[in-house]
């Protein structure tokens, strides 16, 4: 491992529950947890829409409360 790299973020897929202002949702992840997540900058570039009730990739903070939406499935 190189020296002062982040370990590899955990992904987990969930489904948004909620939109909230500033292009953040609130998104159930399997465990039954809900987790604030923001979009990736990608998702915001390229404009995808992202809706409560759509099926999401998050990748998940070391905490595991909050996280980035980098993918819509």
């Amino acid at each position: 491992m190189i020296p002062n790299s982040r370990p590899a973020p955990l992904r987990e897929e969930g489904i948004v529950e909620e939109a909230l202002p500033g292009l953040t949702f609130r998104v159930r992840i399997k465990e039954g947890q809900n987790v604030l997540a923001h979009l990736a900058g990608k998702l915001k570039l390229y404009h995808i829409r992202v809706l409560p009730g759509d099926r999401v990739l998050i990748e998940l903070s070391p905490d595991g409360r909050r996280g980035r939406i980098v993918r819509r499935l």
